[in-house]
């Protein structure tokens, strides 16, 4: 039977991320996500339920973790799930843990109107995308129409 592990995440850092190198060279870095729940009891209080979630990074991502994001910046991550085990003072051990593989940076500004802007990246081994810095980007303005409708220019297209 075939099996599937696909896990997203939406929450606040809990801890500055720091860059670390393996013996090959490659970047690695560990991260603390605070996922957030709030719901209604029965009796109509509202309580709030916070999930601390360890994400390991690699690679060029892991770079750009460490690059852009500190304490409390809000991220969205996909990644699988991963159970690492060791031995420790004669008793086994486990922990479940996320092995990140895409991100999307979220602005951490709401009032600014827009829905939520942020820009993603996802790593060599995830996907296609590559890093964006969309904040460079600056879209053309938008001149009122003379005609009835808008038609936006040919190079505007998403993709």
């Amino acid at each position: 039977m075939p099996s599937y592990s696909r896990v997203i995440l939406v929450g606040n850092l809990t801890r500055d991320p720091e860059l670390r190198h393996i013996a090959t060279g490659t970047a690695v870095t560990d991260i603390g996500l605070a996922i957030n729940d709030r719901r209604k009891l029965p009796s109509g209080e509202w309580v709030e339920d916070v999930t601390f979630v360890d994400i390991t990074f690699w690679g060029r991502t892991a770079e750009i973790v460490c690059q852009y994001l500190t304490k409390g910046s809000p991220l969205l991550v996909e990644g699988r799930l991963k159970l690492d085990t060791w031995e420790a003072d004669g008793q086994k051990r486990s922990k479940l843990k996320v092995v990140g593989e895409r991100i999307e940076f979220i602005s951490g500004n709401a009032g600014s109107g827009g829905g939520g802007g942020g820009s993603s990246y996802a790593n060599s081994s995830g996907g296609s995308s590559s890093p964006a810095n969309r904040s460079a980007q600056t879209p053309k303005p938008m001149t009122p129409p003379e005609q009835d409708y808008y038609e936006p220019p040919i190079d505007d297209v998403p993709f």
